[in-house]
């Protein structure tokens, strides 16, 4: 069975995060404080992952730790039961969360077949820089506030800060620019700089199974 997964970042007034976060921010951390994704973001801590390129020829130690960091990058249980409707039926995410931003074009949507777009993105970041991210595992809901004190060290994560380089990883042959970037500068707030801080911001990372 195959799936397709989305990942998004929509931007939003402070009240529409203020009414989402009883719901939302509860299931982030039920999935971040989860001790099975504890203990495989500590695995990928203490060993990051080579380059993908050579996935899946090594040793069943290596096939392992793979497996679990494609876990650990998944959707939570907690998102995705209530993303679906399964944890709150009179919740949904295009209703509740996409379709409550001001400019629909402004969305940031990132969408894979066969593969989970957060994966990619923290695998060519690496375990440190992925851990300067706000949220977990690509799912957050931020102020307006949250997003302008937020924003330094997504810069430094990304690398796009004064002097960084242009983000391009061995790990996995393509760079964070300029979609990713733009989620953060762009679309987390509709018309981008010098406005880029002053929206809230939610990240939503889903699947879809075939």
């Amino acid at each position: 069975m195959g799936f397709t997964s989305a990942w998004s970042i929509s931007s939003h007034e402070d009240s529409v995060i203020g009414e989402l976060a009883p719901r939302t921010a509860a299931a982030i951390e039920a999935d971040r404080t989860c001790p099975q994704a504890r203990r495989r973001w500590a695995a990928w801590q203490r060993a990051s992952l080579p380059d993908h390129r050579i996935w899946w020829t090594g040793t069943a130690a290596d096939d392992e730790a793979i497996r679990s960091f494609q876990d650990l990058t998944r959707p939570g249980r907690h998102v995705d039961d209530l993303r679906v409707g399964t944890a709150d039926p009179d919740f949904h995410d295009m209703e509740d969360i996409w379709d409550r931003q001001p400019d629909p074009a402004a969305m940031f949507v990132s969408v894979h077949r066969k593969e989970y777009p957060v994966s990619a993105l923290f695998h060519a970041l690496g375990p440190e820089r992925a851990a300067l991210l706000p949220g977990w595992c690509g799912n957050f809901l931020l102020t307006a506030a949250e997003v302008r004190r937020s924003l330094p060290q997504v810069e430094r994560a990304l690398g796009f800060g004064p002097g960084s380089g242009s983000g391009r990883s061995g790990r996995t042959g393509w760079t964070t620019e300029p979609a990713t970037r733009a989620s953060w500068t762009a679309r987390c707030a509709p018309g981008g700089p010098p406005r880029g801080q002053d929206s809230a911001c939610a990240g939503w990372h889903a699947m879809c199974t075939e």
